[in-house]
């Protein structure tokens, strides 16, 4: 991706509520977004350039959306698809001949005339970013005209309105954003409970350093939950679980709006996603009109209107003790299973996981100092890995495999 590129779309992890709500807002503040015909897209040195046939007469005069809009991965991936070009030969012409790479999108998209090969006769959403300076602006998307956009911001709002309406306290334990998805982790510490088969041995690969969201919920409080229900622990060392959920949406064609139940560990922050149970909106819809989109009010209202049901009910079900208790009980079935055999078993787990060497290097590492030498442990190591991963999409991916590594460690 080109330095303007990059500068268009950070990585951000880990940011606050409202931190991630001044970034939505400043790129909404660029967006662009063109329904446009094959004949008016062409590729020039390894960018898209969109012609000034694409345009909008509105009340505040015509609206353009000519210029050069350089492509992001996701953009490429988009391309490759709508073109039927081979994704790695795309991505080997975009290191390395850029030339190469304006010719076989330019063929598909404008076919060959003297050849007797037609001009491909489709309409595109092209989602775009607009150029702050004088620099290039960047292709964000590259989708069927029938893509039914959520944005980012919208998504997020409409969630947060349900999570007011379901009544429940929650704190927000950071959000991520990427060219490809918004995540934003939930924990509601008032609905918890004590897990210890679960957590029988366990003990932070990050050197005890216990779970405090929003600074309210510290291991003296723990302590005492664990000491009402009759169990007292060694300070750093309580059994006690969260439940919350992730929130993750994606403007630009990689998967639906979504919540998946989360059970987050209070001891050292290790979180997992309970997969089976996601509610989604799928963005599909209706073919949209040649031109620069513009949404209307009523049509969004309506969308919105079911992602804010959607999420007041999840939030009903997930955010509760009784859902919290059954989904632990189904873990502590599988977790006390013992590993005799570490450095086979974490491999043998990363390898079906279609987790890399490197990756099952870490995680055999976080198993031993875990501590904990079980079925439960090898889940807990692919965690834990997961917190100290740069890249937001791979670690909500591992973190999401985690009840998955558990069945195949349990076997």
């Amino acid at each position: 991706m080109s330095v303007d590129a990059a500068a268009a779309m950070p990585g951000t992890r880990n940011a606050t509520l409202a931190d991630m709500v001044t970034i939505l807002r400043s790129q909404r503040a660029r967006r662009l977004d063109v329904v446009a015909p094959a004949t008016a897209v062409h590729a020039h040195d390894g960018n898209l350039v969109i012609d000034s046939t694409v345009s909008r007469l509105g009340a505040d005069g015509v609206t353009s959306a000519a210029g050069t809009y350089r492509p992001t991965v996701v953009a490429d991936e988009g391309i490759a698809d709508k073109l039927g070009i081979n994704l790695a030969y795309l991505r080997r012409l975009r290191a390395s001949r850029s030339d190469l790479w304006d010719a076989n999108v330019n063929g598909w998209l404008h076919g060959d005339q003297l050849a007797g090969y037609p001009a491909d006769e489709r309409r595109f959403l092209v989602r775009m970013f607009q150029a702050e300076r004088d620099g290039l602006g960047v292709a964000r998307a590259f989708l069927s005209d029938s893509y039914k956009v959520i944005d980012n911001l919208d998504a997020l709002m409409a969630t947060l309105e349900g999570i007011r309406q379901a009544g429940t306290d929650v704190e927000f334990d950071g959000l991520d954003l990427t060219e490809r998805r918004l995540y934003a982790r939930v924990v509601t510490p008032s609905v918890r409970a004590l897990a210890p088969a679960l957590l029988s041995g366990y003990r932070s690969p990050f050197g005890g350093r216990a779970y405090v969201p929003g600074g309210r919920w510290t291991p003296g409080q723990a302590r005492a939950a664990a000491a009402r229900e009759g169990r007292g622990y060694e300070p750093g060392t309580e059994p006690v679980l969260f439940a919350g959920f992730v929130i993750s949406n994606s403007e630009v064609g990689d998967g639906a709006w979504s919540i998946t139940p989360r059970i987050v560990a209070e001891v050292c922050g290790n979180g997992l996603q309970i997969t089976a149970d996601v509610t989604r909106a799928i963005h599909l819809g209706s073919r949209q009109e040649q031109g620069i989109v513009r949404y209307s009010a009523d049509t969004m209202d309506k969308e919105l209107a079911l992602i804010t049901a959607r999420a007041r009910d999840a939030v009903a079900t997930f955010l509760s003790t009784g859902h919290l208790i059954g989904k632990v009980t189904e873990m502590e079935r599988k977790a006390g299973v013992p590993v005799s055999h570490p450095d086979d078993t974490v491999r043998q787990v990363a390898k079906a996981a279609k987790f890399s060497d490197e990756m099952a290097d870490q995680i055999l590492g976080h198993f031993i100092r875990g501590g904990q030498l079980t079925a439960g442990g090898v889940m807990q190591a692919v965690t834990s890995v997961a917190q100290t991963l740069d890249d937001a999409d791979a670690a909500h991916e591992m973190e999401a495999q985690a009840l998955r590594v558990l069945d195949l460690a349990a076997a």
